[in-house]
């Protein structure tokens, strides 16, 4: 599939330009199998790159400035690359500008470039589409340079973007598995140290993402929020942050308030991601399935984040697959897609009986 969308965005760069690109580039998307709002909050997360994503083709510029063609939607935008204006309103180009912002910061020598973006995932579905893109872009602008990054430090410059241009918040697990994810393995990630181990999947396991089609974006405030509410919560308990608490110590918080909630999830969803990795080594899906869950419930319950539509989309898997797999929300939340992780053979069942956009991740 990538070969695909890398051959779809070097045949637009030549419509564009009138000459074939300089080459092509590819990041993928992520799902992320479980360890939902824990990323920002240092904790251990288990995602999975997925085979949709975001291609550039791109050619080198000797005068310093970067000029982009949106393919997906038709529009353009250039500027500086030594100093790119921040967008008054956030929307693709500040995902754009912010990778090259965070790159130059790091890298000052970049070369300018011609860019042309296209990609197949879908926006506010829950498969990082904003890091795929900021990775992406990061990937062209080095390769337009002859100039290379480590994986982590591509990782970082992309949520730098993410949070000086877009404003969003947001951890560092959605750039870490696109910039450093294997296909076919989870990585499971330590968001504090950045030391990560691939897990491969198992043969005789499938892994489903099924789009809800509710969409949402993260600058409308509410994922700040939840992270504003742990920081909240991580003070009331005396730690640094909630990656370093236990159950016992979350009597500091006022019981029931929503720092309460949000914390009691992020102690309970780290643990539940040790409790998965060990599972995927023993290929142990019954395992997986009473994981998979007790993370719904719990966005669902104390994360606030999952909506009645996205349960009722969870409850009609989860009666589809009995006890034979399981699903729940992955992502931000507020809409977005579920990842469902069943036998494999179960995979057809399901797509003739639920009525949402669904692919096989593996």
């Amino acid at each position: 599939m990538s070969a695909q969308l890398m051959a779809a965005a070097a045949a637009r760069f030549a419509d564009w330009r009138g000459a074939a690109p300089a080459g092509t580039v590819f990041a993928p998307g992520r799902v992320n199998l479980i360890g939902e709002h824990v990323d920002y909050n240092d904790g251990l997360v288990l995602p999975m790159p997925i085979a949709a994503g975001t291609a550039i083709a791109w050619a080198p510029r000797s005068d310093g400035r970067v000029h982009v063609l949106a393919a997906d939607f038709g529009e353009t935008d250039e500027f500086a690359l030594a100093a790119p204006d921040r967008p008054a309103t956030p929307a693709w180009p500040s995902y754009v500008r912010g990778m090259a912002a965070s790159l130059i910061a790091v890298l000052p020598g970049l070369a300018g470039a011609d860019i042309v973006i296209t990609g197949n995932l879908p926006q506010g579905a829950g498969v990082s589409s904003s890091a795929s893109l900021c990775v992406a872009v990061g990937r062209a602008l080095l390769a337009a340079s002859d100039a290379a990054l480590p994986a982590v430090q591509l990782a970082q410059a992309a949520q730098r973007a993410e949070h000086d241009y877009a404003g969003v918040a947001c951890g560092i697990m959605d750039q870490m598995a696109v910039a450093a994810g294997l296909p076919g393995h989870a990585m499971l990630l330590d968001c504090r140290s950045l030391t990560f181990s691939q897990h491969p999947l198992p043969p005789d396991w499938r892994v489903m993402l099924i789009d809800s089609g509710i969409r949402r974006g993260l600058v409308d405030g509410e994922y700040n929020l939840r992270r504003a509410q742990c920081e909240a919560a991580a003070k009331a308990i005396g730690v640094s942050t909630l990656r370093d608490a236990v159950s016992a110590q979350l009597a500091a918080v006022t019981q029931n308030s929503a720092e309460y909630r949000r914390a009691a999830h992020v102690v309970a969803e780290i643990a539940r991601v040790q409790a998965a990795a060990a599972a995927l080594d023993r290929g142990d899906l019954p395992a997986m399935a009473a994981i998979l869950r007790a993370g719904h419930a719990s966005l669902r319950d104390l994360f606030d984040v999952s909506l009645p539509a996205i349960d009722r989309l969870v409850d009609q898997v989860d009666a589809q697959l009995g006890s034979a797999g399981a699903a729940r929300l992955t992502g931000a939340g507020f809409g977005g897609s579920i990842v469902a992780v069943m036998p494999r053979g179960h995979e057809t069942q399901l797509a003739d009986t639920i009525c949402q956009p669904m692919v096989t991740l593996w």
